[in-house]
Order: structure tokens, then sequence, then C-alpha cells
């Protein structure tokens, strides 16, 4: 089971449920929440670069007594900066040119692309017992995440609940109220990059109207702007997430295209 972010402020958690959130604190994305001794925890701050794209600026993890700090091409654990691979009591840490892989023997696999996409895999040992930009782990979706008891949330109220509050941090929560702009001109557009003969074999593997919309939001986003960040993140996310539901994705990119 994977939750994933990616692109433009895109969220899927562990239960299926796909949003967009566009905080630049730092939040939860994933933590045991279990009152007693957490396993574990993964933070994450988000913010625009010279393009005016989001990125994750950083990634801290906790893995029982550990915390590692990673930012694109250093790896700093328990404050010292490391060479990778690296191992140490039950957590291996590689890093290649493009991907960060850490893997804990607890039950969980972390992936970065050092730029917008983060996946986090989890052992289903931790269902219910996860809080964060991930959901709760309960195979439940919308469930506990945008409806709590008789409360219902948007996404993000949703979101500016896992902030982690830091005394000097100096952030703005995204505006509750804002609605998300509906995009439907770009449908077509995105339906035809996410279904051409590359994703045959994704298809009956993952909802493709998830992506189609994450698509389109990428678009109106990017206001006519063809960069490769607002047609290629999502279509990256596709074929990765692909690849992970064990699928072929063929060869999408091409000189001209991402």
């Amino acid at each position: 089971y994977v939750c994933s972010t990616w692109g433009n402020n895109h969220f899927k958690t562990f239960d299926g449920d796909v949003y967009q959130f566009p905080g630049i604190c730092e939040y939860n994305f994933v933590s045991d929440c279990r009152e007693a001794y957490k396993e574990f925890s993964v933070h994450i701050q988000r913010s625009l670069n010279s393009n005016g794209h989001p990125e994750i600026q950083y990634i801290l993890m906790k893995i029982k007594d550990i915390m590692v700090h990673l930012k694109p091409n250093l790896v700093v654990v328990d404050g010292r900066i490391v060479k990778t691979p690296y191992y140490s009591s039950g957590v291996l840490i590689e890093s290649g040119e493009i991907y960060t892989k850490i893997y804990a023997k607890l039950g969980m696999i972390l992936m970065w692309n050092q730029q917008d996409a983060l996946m986090v895999e989890l052992d289903n040992k931790f269902n219910n017992h996860t809080c964060g930009l991930c959901g709760d782990y309960n195979g439940i979706p919308i469930y506990n995440e945008f409806i709590n008891g008789d409360a219902s949330y948007n996404s993000i109220t949703y979101g500016n609940l896992q902030k982690i509050s830091k005394p000097n941090a100096k952030c703005e929560d995204p505006d509750e109220t804002q609605a998300l702009p509906s995009c439907n001109e770009h449908r077509d557009e995105c339906q035809r990059l996410l279904t051409s003969p590359a994703f045959a074999d994704c298809r009956l593997r993952l909802n493709l109207e998830m992506y189609i919309q994450a698509c389109m939001q990428d678009k109106c986003a990017c206001n006519g702007k063809e960069d490769s960040f607002c047609l290629c993140s999502t279509i990256s996310e596709y074929s990765r997430q692909c690849s992970h539901a064990g699928g072929r994705p063929g060869e999408w990119r091409t000189q001209n295209f991402c």
C-alpha cells in the first residue's frame, strides 16, 4: 500500500483518495500514531522553486531512534552528513542520480525523486495506525480523513490540520475557502496522454480518472505554460504507480515531450 505526493501539490492517501493541498509549511506526511511508542514519522516541507513550481525542499524522518534529514543530493543522519549506501540498525539508505530510497526493517520503503515526488509504502501491520497527509490507512476512502464523526473537511482544512507547529516558522496556511477551478477544457488532452499505447499495461491496474483529474488541474494551474512540470509530473506519477502495481509502462518520453 502506497501513499504519494507529486507535482502540483497532489496527494494520494493509502486509502486511495486523491486531493490537492498547496501548503508550504512543514507537515506530517505520514506517522505511526499509536498512543504509546511511535515507530516512525515522515515530515515534508515544500516550497516554490525559481520557476514558481512546488518542490519538496526537505524530508525529515524519524525511524525508531534514528533521525534522517533528506535534501536534494544530501543525506544527514543524526546530524552527520553520510555517504550512501548507508546502513545502520535496520535502515538502509540508497541514493542515485534521480531517486533517494530508504528501506526500514520495521516495514516501510520511502522513495523520493529529489524534486516533487515522494512515495511511501507501508506494511499492512500499520493499518488503522497512521495519521498525516497520507490518512489513517483504514482501507476506507474519505472516512476519518474528510469525514470525521459529524464533521466533514475539505482538503485544504484537512491539510492545514497536519501542520507541524514550529515557534519560528513563517508560513501562511492556504485559504480554506478557495474553490478549485473545473478545468474541463483540458480533459481530452489529459485523457489522450494517459491512454497512449505506452500505458496499455496500466489501464486495468490503476484508477485512470484520478490521474486525468490531476492532469487537468495541472494544466489549469499552469495557465497555458507548456513547460515540462505542467505536462509531465502527473504522467510521471502515473507511470511510477503503474510500475509499482506490477505493470510495464512503455517508453512514453520522447525528445520533444518530457
